[in-house]
């Protein structure tokens, strides 16, 4: 008699595509990119400072010495840390692939940057503002993906008060 096999648990292979996961990381780039560049489009038009595309893919704008640098520094804190924890919330939903996609996300940035500017970031202001960012966003998108998988489930009607569940309103189920 040949051995049956176990069939996959519900949920296995159509859970986590390698296709879905890698659309879910381009959108996720995709939209911390965009939020990075209309935060520093518009810091830059504020402050009636010249834009240009190495302050989202440079990092030397990010330093300790300057009020500009502090700022650009709380920019990418806010988006890699607030913006993509709301993201990451709405897109992820499982607070189990927190960390993977936040990492994935702040990892792609460090190479994305370094191939931009030709070497590996040296200003440790950058750096611990992207660790700011990230401990920012696992611990917000942690907490956000919690949040809603610990929402109660309503099913519509008005639950066990509305005498409709067929128990003769006993309370025994009979």
């Amino acid at each position: 008699m040949a051995r049956r096999r176990r069939p996959p648990r519900p949920g296995a292979l159509s859970e986590l595509p390698p296709l879905k996961i890698l659309s879910q990381i381009a959108a996720l780039q995709g939209l911390y990119y965009a939020a990075a560049l209309v935060l520093m489009l518009f810091t830059a038009l504020v402050a009636g400072n010249k834009f240009s595309l190495d302050l989202v893919f440079g990092w030397d704008t990010v330093r300790g010495d300057t009020t500009q640098g502090w700022l650009a520094g709380f920019i990418w804190v806010l988006d890699g840390g607030l913006i993509m924890a709301a993201a990451i919330t709405a897109l992820i939903g499982r607070s189990k692939l927190v960390l993977d996609f936040a990492l994935s996300l702040h990892g792609i940035h460090l190479v994305v940057v370094t191939f931009y500017s030709g070497q590996l970031p040296r200003n440790t202001a950058w750096w611990f503002s992207m660790m700011a960012a990230s401990t920012l966003s696992v611990a917000l998108a942690t907490w956000g993906c919690r949040y809603r998988e610990l929402k109660p489930i309503t099913f519509g009607g008005g639950g066990a008060a509305s005498g409709s569940g067929g128990s003769g309103g006993t309370g025994l189920g009979i």
